[in-house]
């Protein structure tokens, strides 16, 4: 099945192919874009009876499941800022957001019943403007009530945005909050199918698209939402299960995902006769980022998967390059050239830029978009040079134009002066069997400033020992220069990892900084 922009999008969709599969649930059960559809109706016009408008914004702490991608899809069809909250949060945190973003509606989910209720309360949001999935006291439920209100599209319809916050580890999170552009809903710009296909994905085609990380997270939300709208099924997974992952894509003929490469790990990690039991042919994509990716693992799945492995990388804020499997073979280690429209630069700390090969940080721009941080000027302002914005990542380009990425700029160790990118001294010790996750940072030395911390997460059925300390070194020398060979390694039994797979590497290093001088 192919078709023109004009038929493309969840509600035109719906109208023409209502059977089509939108999404395959958590039980299995097979939701199709006629029923996602009338839900998104629903669930648009008891917001919209709530009063909210165009520009208002609505928070959801839902998992993965197909009331998340209904009650998403409503929000943003009457014009919503829709705040995704990270269900792991406390209350209090939770709170923060609903307050920082203004939210005038919140629906959650009775497996966060406490989060949610504290949050509600603490943020002083109104019992009549909070709704729940299930049972959560001091909430209505968000079933009954939509299921008494007709199913036809809202009065109101414009295309709203989702407001997503940064993961906060430098800090308090901040929501990137972009103007809206006032299109109508059943519009799919042009720019979304131009971003499928830098990944060879087409409308329709027979594509599904294998969800198997938390929808709160960006490029997961992005893809799923995405996927939907080009007509293509999502398969939702709840959690991460390796083995579960190739169930599905073989069970549904799964032809993309998004993964992680800690996920990528727990593929490999899983038995040879495991692996082989489970058709993996019908993939077509398999797209990765959120953290930098070891060379062994990505070498590693290319020889599984074959050149389907692609990389990208980008921000919540916009911008972005990408690599395909065989381009990476001939470029390894690099993150790809700037797509289509995107605009990416590496300057000095005067703004001015830098001449290939040599390492600066990293700006973008994705055409003409902008965004500001939610209530923080300061740091929407720090964060640009004319109308390039930067996350804080340093790298440098190469003469044919692709990308390098080092390390944060605030993750660098300067030690006796030296630049020390632990990304790189990160992804060798992670080449070792006996490593399942391995941070470094900087921790205070009296003479050098800074000395080489590693804090490694031995693989499965492995005890730390000096013995063990002792082999990752000799590991390293190998392969490493003195200079950026960790000074002593301690262990954990897990790292503290976002379920999309970023490090929290500032709650590693504060500890070791206690009583020091240091941003961390």
């Amino acid at each position: 099945m192919t078709a023109d922009h004009s038929s493309l999008g969840l509600w035109r969709i719906a109208e023409e192919h209502p059977e089509l599969a939108a999404i395959i649930d958590l039980d299995g059960r097979e939701v199709s874009y006629r029923e996602l559809a009338a839900a998104a109706n629903r669930y648009g016009r008891e917001l919209q009876a709530l009063g909210l408008m165009p520009g208002d914004a609505v928070a959801l702490m839902l998992p993965n499941g197909f009331q998340l991608l209904a009650a998403y899809a409503g929000a943003w069809q009457i014009g919503l800022y829709i705040v995704m909250i990270n269900w792991h949060l406390t209350g209090a945190e939770a709170a923060y957001i609903l307050g920082d973003s203004g939210a005038k509606a919140f629906v959650a989910h009775e497996r966060f019943a406490e989060a949610a209720g504290e949050a509600a309360r603490t943020a002083g949001l109104p019992e009549h403007a909070r709704f729940a999935v299930g049972e959560v006291p001091g909430f209505r439920s968000l079933e009954e009530l939509a299921a008494e209100g007709p199913d036809t599209p809202p009065d109101v319809r414009v295309a709203g945005s989702p407001m997503l916050y940064t993961s906060g580890t430098t800090g308090r999170p901040k929501g990137v909050r972009r103007p809206l552009t006032g299109a109508h809903p059943d519009d799919v710009p042009a720019a979304s199918v131009g971003f499928f296909a830098l990944f060879g994905l087409a409308p329709f085609d027979g594509h599904v698209h294998l969800c198997c990380s938390p929808l709160y997270h960006t490029a997961v939300l992005t893809f799923a939402s995405m996927s939907i709208q080009l007509g293509h099924t999502v398969v939702l997974m709840d959690r991460w299960n390796a083995e579960e992952a190739l169930r599905l894509i073989e069970r549904h003929r799964v032809t993309h995902t998004h993964m992680v490469p800690t996920q990528f790990g727990g593929l490999l990690a899983l038995p040879e006769e495991v692996r082989g039991r489970h058709d993996v042919s019908s993939m077509r994509a398999a797209i990765h980022s959120a953290a930098p990716c070891p060379p062994a693992v990505k070498r590693a799945m290319l020889e599984w998967w074959g050149p389907v492995v692609t990389e990208y990388y980008a921000a919540t804020e916009g911008g972005g390059t990408s690599i395909g499997g065989e381009e990476w073979l001939r470029k390894p280690g690099s993150v790809g050239r700037p797509w289509p429209g995107s605009v990416v630069k590496v300057l000095d700390d005067g703004g001015n830029e830098l001449p290939t090969g040599e390492v600066g940080t990293i700006y973008m721009r994705m055409g003409t978009s902008t965004f500001e941080y939610h209530k923080d000027a300061e740091k929407t302002r720090a964060s640009r040079v004319g109308d390039l914005f930067t996350l804080g990542d340093m790298g440098y380009l190469d003469g044919d134009g692709y990308l390098y990425l080092l390390d944060r700029k605030s993750d660098m160790i300067i030690s006796g002066g030296v630049n020390v990118y632990p990304a790189e001294v990160e992804g060798e010790l992670a080449c070792h069997p006996k490593v399942a996750d391995v941070a470094v940072f900087g921790i205070p030395h009296p003479d050098w400033g800074e000395e080489i911390k590693a804090v490694v997460q031995p693989a499965d059925g492995v005890r730390p020992s000096d013995e063990l300390t002792r082999e990752l070194l000799k590991f390293a020398r190998g392969r490493l220069a003195k200079f950026k060979l960790p000074a002593s390694i301690d262990y954990l039994d897990e790292l503290p990892r976002d379920p999309n797979g970023k490090l929290y590497k500032r709650r590693l290093r504060g500890p070791y900084w206690a009583g020091h001088e240091r941003a961390i």
